[in-house]
């Protein structure tokens, strides 16, 4: 049976939720947990995805695009946010997010298909499986920028007045839902496989062989290919719906735009609106999103060495913890507002990720931490012929001295500072007053040494934290690093939480699906998208492991000064009748 359709009233809002109000939010939030899942699974596996379809190059170039695939996903999500967000506010919200998730789960599906590198290349067309692949991978980004606005729309414009920040906030914790069920899927698919089926020797095209496990050589694929039962049922969900409400109000009543992006954009009075939702909303909600979710496993892994499996058990379990809080502030910003929760969100963070990020290397990796506060290590160099090492892509090269000594130490999470000396000078790392020439042959290994010998862990290093499986948490260090990543996430749920409702009632219904999907995809696709390849640039730079924090801390102060400012509170806005109010 469809669901009606008919226009919430204001009385409504403390009844409890109907039926159909449930299948409208479990038909929007499972296609949007689908389509993260699908958005994340290429994340998680992109070394893997690299040897497949980029195995003609060295292992560092065939690594380098497979991250420039990745980022074309991001790169385009405004794109899609334009396409799909003009179609949604001619032709209807249910129709168009219909589109969207089918052109996902067909693109992950047919990743799940395609054939490598190699197997194309015995028939002369090797170079068809990379294209191809980009070519998919730009279709989950385009779908994924129409899929967010749709569903968000859709769902706030069936809520009663007074609950749209807690029916929303369903939406919201689908990017957390799917980067969740990525891990466990990928988890499990590679403990079975790798258990169950033998590993596999390769030759190199040098001569030399290697060893991949069943997972690497072809286990891989069964996350991409059991999207499909994901897609079909939330393909079956979907056909069910009835266009929103207050879409068919207008379309009743004729007033629908004829151009929703010259009119969205194109007019100041509207545009001044999707600018400041930019700068004071979710430029903000995005870097403190990605700050906890993904920075925070950058961290982990690329700064304090913890082991790939280790720091994914850590994020899950924080999100697993943390999660019920999208749907808590999301309520609580119907009673109190949205400006107060995602601007305090922002703020809060701000104040507290060095302190937080400090406590965790102290109980992640408690060596490193010492090491830091101990040992004295000095970049001698020309400051003139230091870059700004930002990577985004991987695909820059730095070869001057002091760039190759200052991405050594980065790399290996060691602190030190610089001292200058005159042009022409060599550059030189000092650990614990002993010299290392950056020209040097033996540079490298002799630096690594010097700083094993001082203090600094080395790869077998008792100390840091470390579990079996799943389920080995439970000791002091283990349950306080969880502790942490999961006042984190809270972060997270207090900016991400109320942000859907926030933005639906910023924008009149001829123009929403428009107008909220572009701020908020340039928002997390751009502003939280380039967060990690940022903060590394500027550890690089700096000497300071936790100096890439100033990236989230200084964007979210501003997101809350500009919103504290220039942004309404809108929690009691009418969004059916919102339309028929003079411009603001």
């Amino acid at each position: 049976m469809a669901v009606g359709t008919a226009v919430p009233r204001a009385d409504e809002a403390a009844r409890p939720m109907s039926s159909s109000e449930k299948r409208v939010i479990l038909a929007s939030s499972l296609g949007t947990v689908f389509e993260w899942y699908d958005f994340y699974l290429y994340g998680s596996l992109a070394a893997i995805i690299g040897a497949q379809f980029f195995s003609a190059y060295p292992e560092a170039t065939r690594n380098i695009f497979a991250l420039l695939a990745f980022a074309a996903g991001f790169l385009v999500r405004p794109f899609g946010a334009l396409v799909f967000g003009r179609l949604g506010d001619m032709v209807g919200r249910k129709y168009t997010f219909l589109i969207t998730i089918l052109i996902m789960g067909i693109s992950t599906f047919c990743v799940g298909l395609l054939p490598s590198y190699t197997t194309l290349n015995a028939y002369g067309i090797g170079w068809v499986a990379p294209v191809t692949l980009l070519g998919l991978r730009m279709l989950q980004g385009l779908a994924l920028g129409g899929e967010y606005g749709g569903a968000a729309v859709y769902v706030a414009e069936h809520a009663p007045r007074g609950r749209r920040g807690f029916y929303t906030a369903f939406i919201q914790t689908t990017a957390t839902l799917g980067l969740l069920l990525s891990l466990i899927i990928i988890l499990s698919t590679q403990g079975y496989v790798n258990s169950a089926y033998a590993p596999t020797v390769v030759t190199n095209a040098d001569g030399t062989s290697t060893t991949l496990t069943a997972f690497q050589v072809w286990g891989w694929r069964i996350p991409f290919l059991v999207s499909v039962a994901l897609l079909a049922i939330s393909v079956w969900i979907r056909l069910q719906m009835h266009e929103s409400p207050a879409f068919q109000k207008m379309k009743a009543e004729g007033t629908q735009s004829k151009a929703p992006l010259s009119e969205a954009f194109g007019q100041w009075r509207n545009a001044k609106w999707a600018l400041l939702a930019l700068l004071g909303l979710t430029a903000g909600q995005a870097v403190v999103w990605y700050t906890g979710q993904f920075y925070a496993l950058f961290f982990l892994q690329s700064i304090l060495k913890v082991d790939q499996f280790t720091a994914n058990v850590m994020i899950a379990w924080s999100l697993i913890l943390g999660t019920g809080g999208f749907l808590f502030f999301g309520s609580l910003s119907d009673r109190i507002g949205r400006k107060p929760i995602i601007l305090g969100g922002c703020l809060i963070a701000a104040l507290t990720y060095f302190p937080l990020f400090n406590l965790l290397t102290a109980n992640a990796n408690p060596a490193l931490h010492a090491a830091q506060a101990n040992v004295a290590v000095v970049v001698k160099t020309n400051p003139a012929e230091c870059s700004f090492q930002f990577n985004p892509v991987g695909t820059a090269k730095f070869t001057k001295e002091c760039d190759i000594a200052k991405a050594l130490l980065a790399r290996s999470a060691v602190s030190y500072r610089t001292e200058p000396l005159p042009a022409g000078s060599p550059t030189v790392v000092s650990v614990a007053g002993k010299d290392f020439p950056v020209a040097d042959p033996t540079f490298s290994k002799s630096v690594t040494g010097a700083l094993t010998e001082a203090g600094y862990p080395a790869a077998s290093n008792p100390s840091i934290i470390k579990v079996a499986n799943p389920l080995d948490v439970f000791t002091g260090q283990k349950l306080v690093v969880i502790g942490i990543l999961t006042i984190l996430v809270i972060y997270v749920t207090m900016v991400y939480g109320p942000i859907a409702a926030a933005l639906v009632e910023l924008f009149p219904t001829r123009i929403r699906y428009t107008s909220m999907s572009l701020p908020y995809h340039i928002g997390n696709g751009w502003f939280g998208g380039l967060l990690p390849a940022t903060a590394f640039a500027m550890v690089a730079q700096t000497g300071d492991i936790y100096f890439g924090l100033w990236y989230p801390i200084v964007i979210a102060l501003f997101t809350f000064v500009v919103g504290l400012i220039f942004i309404p509170e809108t929690k009691d806005r009418d969004i059916f009748t919102f339309d028929d109010q003079p411009t603001r």
